[in-house]
């Protein structure tokens, strides 16, 4: 499995929703709010046969509320 961090942000006020939406969804392994230039940092678990980019395109972007992506991949973990 590829760990892939995902920083959001939000249009306003829709931050909660957004992070509902992906909890709902089952996909996250850890939602957290942020301060800063994205309101949340979403981890996830990816299939090494999985392409990054469309599993962000596809399973993440989507979402209602959504303004922005940062990605952040993975190398190794300590």
């Amino acid at each position: 499995m590829q760990t892939v961090f995902v920083q959001i942000k939000c249009h306003l006020g829709k931050a909660y929703e957004v992070a509902n939406q992906i909890a709902d969804a089952e996909i996250a392994s850890e939602i957290y709010s942020t301060a800063g230039d994205y309101d949340l940092l979403v981890k996830f678990y990816v299939a090494e046969s999985d392409d990054i980019g469309h599993f962000i395109t596809e399973k993440i972007q989507h979402f209602t509320g959504i303004k922005d992506t940062r990605t952040i991949p993975t190398f190794k973990a300590f």
